[in-house]
């Protein structure tokens, strides 16, 4: 408990310090309206061309609020990748390295402090423009069931992000994997459109890959908590969680060995 007393610290100051410039908080957090604005106004035309009211079991509710949940993971990550690129490029890594805590436990609780309320104000602002487009969601209890998915969700963001990150320690700029992150996220995480409305053979591929697992799977949670779902979710997420964490974990000491200092 000692050990992982300073990496709670850690996460406390982070988590304070992002509450020092509160307008930069709400001015991000407020993105999150007209991008629902937009899910409303396409997907609207979308159920009413097709003249059904529920497309594979999602309602247009249903729909804007898993997309709201899914703008709510997504916006709320910090950019893990690009700040340990830019670590390695002012040189400022070594002094982290040296410092006596472990470089990935430094690094995860830096990002968990920094998104906790960008999350929560994401949550708030597209929860609001939500509810006075199409009213409450239909299953309020969602909410508190998809949680632990959320959690898992961020703890599969940072692992894949880092991993990312980690390889600015042989190329520095990892703007390109970012990008590429991105887009894979956007098409098999479910993140601009539902996974339940591909074409089936597509829909077993996306669900089965970890970008489902951390968008689809909690924003499909939300609107759907059933038993059956949330088992589903928390057992993919955890298989991949562990998977991942264990590649971080070679590929950050095979990094070390190919770490290159510049500047400081």
């Amino acid at each position: 408990m000692k050990k992982f007393s300073k990496y709670w610290s850690i996460f406390e100051i982070t988590l304070l310090n992002s509450l020092a410039y509160p307008g930069e908080l709400v001015g991000r957090s407020l993105m999150i309206i007209p991008f629902m604005w937009i899910f409303y106004q396409l997907w609207k035309v979308a159920f009413s061309a097709a003249g059904v009211d529920a497309i594979n079991g999602l309602t247009l509710q249903d729909t804007l609020w898993y997309l709201m949940m899914t703008e709510t993971i997504e916006l709320g990550r910090p950019p893990i990748a690009r700040t340990m690129s830019e670590n390695v490029k002012d040189g400022s890594v070594a002094y982290i390295l040296n410092k006596p805590y472990d470089f990935l436990w430094y690094q995860f609780s830096s990002a968990m402090g920094e998104t906790i309320f960008r999350a929560i104000m994401n949550a708030i602002f597209g929860g609001l423009t939500v509810w006075l487009l199409v009213g409450a969601p239909a299953h309020p209890q969602g909410f508190l069931v998809a949680i632990p998915a959320v959690l898992g969700a961020w703890v599969l963001h940072f692992c894949i992000n880092a991993m990312i990150g980690l390889s600015a320690f042989v190329v520095e700029d990892v703007a390109a994997f970012t990008w590429i992150y991105q887009k894979l996220a956007f098409i098999f995480g479910g993140m601009l459109i539902p996974l339940d409305f591909y074409p089936q053979w597509m829909q077993t591929l996306a669900k089965a890959m970890p970008f489902s697992s951390a968008l689809y799977g909690p924003a499909r949670l939300f609107v759907s908590p059933t038993m059956d779902l949330f088992i589903g979710v928390m057992s993919l997420q955890m298989f991949w969680i562990i998977t991942l964490v264990f590649v971080l974990v070679v590929a950050y000491r095979r990094g070390l060995t190919q770490l290159t200092v510049n500047g400081g």
